[in-house]
């Protein structure tokens, strides 16, 4: 009787033991979430509290100029000696001249390109960010460090501009700048938003294939998948996200894709994953029939070659046959 009483006794002091564990773990997460929330808020504010802050190859000081307001910074991710796919982009989606200026001061709509410079032009690397804005583009690193380069727009555009939203695109993507503004309009009211063409490929460990995962053994076992994120063409984030990224360059990770790398630094955090399958339409006839039906995508591209194919000589012809109104930009927020 003994024994069994204490067996009993056992079994109830276990399952007291349990409970307590339980109710440890959920505390624990309870406490990791509020971690992850003011860490969250303390990253947006820092960049106003800091009397002078140096991020990697610049520094930003609030001794300068106030930030201007603007309702979105967009980067055109260029390479130094694409020019010709500049120009194709200036002559079709991009406002020129006295259009750009009047777009950014009435609409609050920035539209720059990030050109990545050659290994050999190291001497102009380091230019200062008046510089850069005077020239309507960010000097970068070289165009094959597309995750140091991702974070360093983010950082410099952060430093310039108290935007609401911050948007990266390739030059070799067609992009419909009103329906994409009256798209984030939308979300503006969110506080951590990451918006694009949500994706989760496979992790490639053989060293001879394109887009090789070095780091592969992280993801688990050998033909599992990257964790959802945004393709790499085209892809939005909020305010609270790109300061995010800015105060804490030094220890984001970079993995072998830019795009799984911006991925990698949200996971952990309060943010909302929004998958637009419209900033991932098709060039002609995709794009076309959708504009036809009213639909207007905000960006075209071809999946097969991870952008417009042969974009110098064939954006043109996607722009005249998906291009929204000529003032739609200007109308899109009324």
């Amino acid at each position: 009787m003994r024994t069994k009483n204490s067996a009993k006794k056992a079994v109830e002091q276990g399952k007291d033991a349990m409970n307590e564990v339980y109710k440890t773990h959920e505390a624990i997460q309870s406490l990791d979430k509020s971690i992850s929330m003011l860490q969250m808020e303390f990253s947006a504010s820092r960049i106003t509290q800091e009397k002078t802050r140096t991020d990697g190859p610049f520094v930003t000081s609030n001794e300068g100029p106030p930030r201007k307001k603007a309702f979105i910074v967009i980067g055109i991710n260029t390479a130094f000696s694409s020019r010709k796919r500049r120009d194709s982009v200036r002559e079709t989606w991009m406002p020129q001249g006295e259009q750009l200026r009047k777009l950014e001061e009435e609409k609050g709509i920035v539209v720059r390109f990030m050109i990545g410079h050659s290994a050999t032009s190291n001497s102009i690397l380091d230019r200062a960010l008046d510089s850069r804005s005077s020239t309507r583009g960010f000097s970068q690193a070289g165009y094959h460090e597309l995750s140091a380069k991702t974070k360093i727009f983010f950082a410099t555009a952060v430093a310039k501009w108290d935007a609401d939203f911050y948007v990266k695109v390739d030059d070799d993507v067609h992009v419909n700048l009103g329906a994409l503004a009256a798209y984030l309009a939308r979300h503006r009211s969110k506080p951590r938003v990451y918006i694009g063409c949500m994706k989760s490929g496979p992790v490639l460990a053989q060293n001879n294939v394109k887009y090789h995962e070095p780091e592969y053994w992280k993801f688990g076992e050998e033909g599992n998948k990257y964790f959802r994120h945004a393709t790499g063409q085209i892809y939005a984030i909020s305010k609270d996200l790109a300061t995010y990224i800015s105060n804490n360059q030094p220890i984001l990770h970079r993995y072998a894709n830019e795009d799984v790398s911006l991925g990698s630094w949200f996971i952990g955090l309060e943010v909302e994953h929004i998958d637009e399958r419209n900033m991932c339409c098709g060039t002609p006839p995709d794009c076309e029939w959708k504009a036809q039906a009213g639909n207007v995508c905000i960006a075209s591209f071809d999946w097969s070659c991870s952008g417009i194919c042969k974009s110098v000589e064939k954006l043109k012809f996607v722009h005249k046959q998906c291009g929204e109104e000529q003032e739609a930009p200007w109308t899109a927020l009324l």
